[in-house]
C-alpha cells in the first residue's frame, strides 16, 4: 500500500492558495515576497542576497503585472595543502505579481539593498461610486 499526501481540500484550489496553505510543495525557481499596502502605496519586498542587481536581477511590468526575475551563481573553494573543498549554488528564481487596476506602469521604482528588493507601485486613486446626473435633450 502506498501512502499519499491527504487533501483535504480537494484538487479545484488554485495553485497560489494551494502554495499558501502548504498543500504543496514550492515549485522549481519560486521566489517568496511580501507584499504590504504603506502610504499609499503597494510595497513588494523580495530577499535575495547574494545577487548582483546590475547583471543578475530583472524587474519589469507590463499588462498589469509585476515580473521579478533572478539568477544566482555563487561559488567557493578552499584550497589547502592537505584538503580541498569547494561549494557552489545556482539557480534561477521569477515571480509574477498581479497590480491593482490603474496602476502607472511608469510610477514603479525599486531598490536593492542588503540582499532586499523593494519594489514600490503607487496605489491608483480610487473613484467613489455615486451617481451622475444625466441630461435629457429635448428632441
Amino acid at each position: 500500500m502506498a501512502l499519499t499526501k491527504w487533501d483535504r481540500f480537494g484538487a479545484e484550489l488554485p495553485e497560489r492558495w494551494r502554495r499558501w496553505l502548504y498543500l504543496d510543495e514550492e515549485p522549481e525557481g519560486w521566489l517568496r515576497v511580501e507584499e504590504e499596502r504603506e502610504d499609499g502605496n503597494l510595497v513588494i519586498r523580495a530577499e535575495m542576497p547574494g545577487i548582483d542587481p546590475d547583471k543578475d536581477l530583472d524587474v519589469s511590468v507590463s499588462d498589469h503585472t509585476l515580473r521579478i526575475s533572478a539568477k544566482r551563481e555563487e561559488r567557493t573553494e578552499d584550497k589547502k595543502k592537505d584538503s580541498y573543498r569547494s561549494e557552489f549554488r545556482y539557480g534561477e528564481f521569477q515571480r509574477s505579481v498581479p497590480l491593482p487596476a490603474g496602476v502607472d506602469q511608469s510610477s514603479v521604482k525599486a531598490e536593492y539593498k542588503d540582499g532586499i528588493l523593494e519594489v514600490t507601485v503607487p496605489w491608483p486613486a480610487e473613484h467613489e461610486p455615486g451617481a451622475t446626473k444625466v441630461p435629457i435633450a429635448r428632441g
